[in-house]
């Protein structure tokens, strides 16, 4: 009867790793659609990600403390409601035509998201047997990179089918074809985030229906008042070395995939590398999620046999070699190499988390909502990259996942010790 239970709820919250697969994969087909219609650089228009993931460090420690209160089936529902209205902000942002507004709907919509993760995660750990947690999560994180497979190349299909004007065209355009124009690109991002808005309310009146167990795991009971010690940085959780040092893990692989997920688009298009047409590269962009969806239902199955730190070890070092490909050479060598790095992406987020938490005991929910913090990694690092692409060039600055690779790799072989 448990184990039906406990199917039951890992089926549903399964729902929420899809949609908000589907909605973050959303942001490297909008990064180049907003940096085209804002005639912006590569740093300003990958404060889209800055904007996105910042909402993780901000909100991490309110949404741990909020869960406390109203416990993980409210916390659910609330970050569903949270994250619908910022799907309803993109309607006048893009009808106003302002990149603030833009951003602001960005920081809200991610705001749910994080409130999502924080209340989802644990609960997924602690639904079954420990030593299968770590195959446990990365199984619903497939259904994550399911949903990041499938945004790219629908998003490809109605954000990027209306061919985005030079300034120069603009400028060149009457009064009404200007209208036009600007309706045609509004309509092109409001349709999509109008339709994601009804979605996650959808969910929210389908999980107040719903009946989820309530755990009465003492690790869980009592991980939640503590989660709010987050931002303290002596005792509780951080004095446990390998969540500190999975925090990193944690930073710097967000960081570096969305790094690279954001770039795609635009190096894709590289005359030296796919020379693609946008619409085109944000359809190669699924070949990316989709290798870490492949990536994390194997994986489920590989470390049920394997040790998670060995294969997060292998993992680590192929993206970094892959990663160094891409900065070396050309053509569909490096459009390939980059496509791979999915692949090796995929069981890493689950297995870093459930190495980091793993012994912790009350400090659960603490070591949970750290962790989460340091997914402020997407916000970092893109913008890092993006100054370097400003600079040194797009190709080049793909060095900077590349170092977060490294230490990713590190934690594998020894960062992960108790």
């Amino acid at each position: 009867m448990a184990k039906k239970s406990y199917m039951g709820s890992l089926t549903v919250l399964t729902s929420l790793f899809f949609i908000w697969g589907f909605i973050t994969a959303l942001n490297d087909i909008l990064i180049p659609h907003l940096k085209a219609v804002f005639t912006l650089n590569y740093a300003q228009a990958m404060l889209v990600q800055f904007c996105f993931f910042i909402a993780y460090f901000v909100f991490s420690v309110p949404s741990g403390y909020l869960v406390d209160k109203i416990h993980y089936k409210g916390g659910i529902i609330t970050g569903l409601l949270i994250a619908g209205i910022g799907c309803l902000l993109f309607y006048p942002a893009a009808g106003l035509h302002s990149y603030p507004l833009f951003l602001t709907a960005f920081f809200v919509l991610a705001a749910g998201i994080c409130l999502l993760q924080v209340a989802a995660n644990p609960y997924v750990t602690i639904l079954g047997p420990s030593e299968t947690a770590s195959s446990r999560l990365t199984m619903t994180q497939a259904f994550n990179s399911l949903g990041t497979t499938l945004a790219p190349y629908l998003g490809a299909l109605f954000i990027l089918s209306t061919a985005v004007k030079s300034a120069q065209e603009i400028q060149a355009l009457n009064v009404e074809q200007l209208n036009a124009y600007q309706t045609a690109q509004a309509l092109a991002v409001q349709t999509p985030y109008l339709l994601l808005a009804a979605a996650l309310f959808m969910l929210a009146i389908v999980f107040v229906i719903l009946k989820l167990p309530k755990l009465q795991s003492k690790e869980l009971d009592s991980a939640q008042p503590v989660i709010v010690d987050v931002i303290k940085l002596e005792g509780g959780a951080w004095s446990y070395r390998h969540l500190v040092l999975g925090t990193l893990g944690i930073f710097f692989y967000v960081g570096s995939e969305v790094s690279i997920g954001s770039f795609l688009i635009s190096f894709l298009g590289e005359s030296s590398i796919g020379n693609l047409t946008e619409q085109d590269a944000g359809r190669y962009v699924s070949f990316y999620w989709g290798g870490a969806m492949i990536g994390r239902f194997a994986g489920a199955l590989i470390m049920q046999k394997i040790k998670p730190q060995n294969t997060l070890l292998f993992n680590g070092l192929v993206a970094m070699s892959l990663v160094m490909l891409v900065i070396f050479s050309s053509g569909s060598i490096a459009m390939w190499a980059i496509l791979a790095i999915g692949l090796f992406n995929s069981i890493m987020f689950p297995t870093i988390f459930s190495l980091a938490v793993s012994g912790l005991g009350q400090y659960t929910g603490q070591g949970s909502g750290i962790l989460c913090a340091a997914i402020v990694g997407g916000a970092v690092l893109p913008v890092i990259q993006g100054y370097c692409a400003d600079i040194i060039g797009i190709q080049a600055a793909f060095f900077v996942p590349a170092l977060g690779y490294l230490y990713i790799s590190f934690y594998g072989w020894k960062g992960h010790k108790h």
